[in-house]
């Protein structure tokens, strides 16, 4: 018998866009969170793809989001920069990135999210905002203002 070696090549094709925002770096897992931000479900017209769990030297595995004909509000790109701390955004024009940044997160969070302590005054009848303290370290650590209590990457997704 003879021995056949076969070279598999094996290349990730996703294409360029013209004009738009391409979101990079986001953790492996994250990307649907990211669509969940841009309120983007589908039905809006926009040419979007989505890449899931794809090797980067970087992270291991992360997620990419590309979106024709739209650039991010600077809102957005805080509310990112919450569930995708190592975030990167791309603007693109002409099929070239224009512009090239990391997301930063905020020092504070103001009325976005909920305080998950059912005990918080932000969850009482009283009329108090909840507020959190950004913890930037390993990842994104939230700390409630009025009760002290940690919000972790997996209790800010779900409210996203």
């Amino acid at each position: 018998m003879e021995s056949v070696s076969a070279v598999v090549s094996e290349e990730l094709r996703v294409e360029k866009i013209r004009d738009g925002t391409v979101i990079d770096h986001i953790d492996a897992g994250t990307a649907l969170a990211v669509l969940r931000i841009l309120g983007i479900t589908g039905r809006e017209g926009y040419v979007v793809s989505l890449l899931m769990n794809v090797s980067s030297k970087k992270l291991g595995k992360k997620d990419m989001v590309k979106v024709e004909g739209r650039e991010l509000s600077p809102t957005e790109v805080q509310e990112i920069a919450l569930v995708a701390p190592n975030a990167t955004i791309n603007i693109i024009r002409n099929f070239k990135v224009l512009r090239k940044e990391r997301v930063k997160p905020p020092d504070l969070v103001k009325d976005l999210l909920k305080c998950p302590n059912p005990a918080c005054v932000t969850n009482s009848p009283e009329p108090v905002k909840a507020v959190f303290h950004v913890e930037v370290s390993d990842g994104v650590t939230l700390r409630c203002y009025h009760c002290g209590i940690l919000m972790e990457k997996e209790d800010i997704l779900k409210q996203f």
